[in-house]
């Protein structure tokens, strides 16, 4: 099996001491997800993130219901935490966020590895496109909440489009 890759990131225009404890809130993924897949967190366990953390979700994918459970792996603040599925529709899902202060302003990446059943192909048919719809949302919203930046001190990676 082939393991798959996004990448995407963004320029905030808030202090690195803002935007980190905003990410590190479980609650806050519900603000970051679309609500056709009617996302809700169940819980969080210990309640403050820390490596060991485990987070359980519950989401409809196509209206499929799906419970998901992930656990912080890696714990490294103010600068990445690392999540990974341990219960969910992936085989592998491993999530790492960055957080990089720059001027005033702090870049946050997503670096999602993941392997689908049924692989590439249905990947390409329907994972994909939706992984990236997804992160496109979670870039708008975060817009929206932190505001837009008008000139990044450099250029960020994107998800790749449809």
């Amino acid at each position: 099996m082939r393991i798959l890759t996004l990448e995407s990131g963004i320029w905030l225009p808030k202090p690195l001491q803002e935007v980190f404890p905003f990410f590190t809130d479980a609650r806050n993924l519900e603000l970051l997800t679309p609500p056709w897949l009617r996302f809700e967190v169940l819980e969080q366990s210990p309640n403050q993130m820390t490596a060991g953390t485990r987070i359980g979700y519950r989401l409809r994918l196509h209206g499929i219901p799906i419970r998901w459970q992930s656990r912080i792996t890696v714990w490294d603040p103010p600068e990445r935490f690392v999540d990974e599925q341990i219960r969910g529709p992936y085989r592998l899902w491993i999530h790492e966020h960055r957080f990089e202060e720059r001027d005033g302003m702090t870049l946050a990446e997503d670096f999602v590895r993941y392997e689908v059943p049924g692989g590439r192909v249905v990947d390409s048919l329907f994972v994909g496109r939706d992984v990236r719809r997804i992160f496109r949302y979670r870039r708008d919203r975060l817009q929206s909440i932190f505001g837009t930046v008008s000139e990044c001190p450099e250029p960020v990676g994107q998800t790749s489009p449809d």
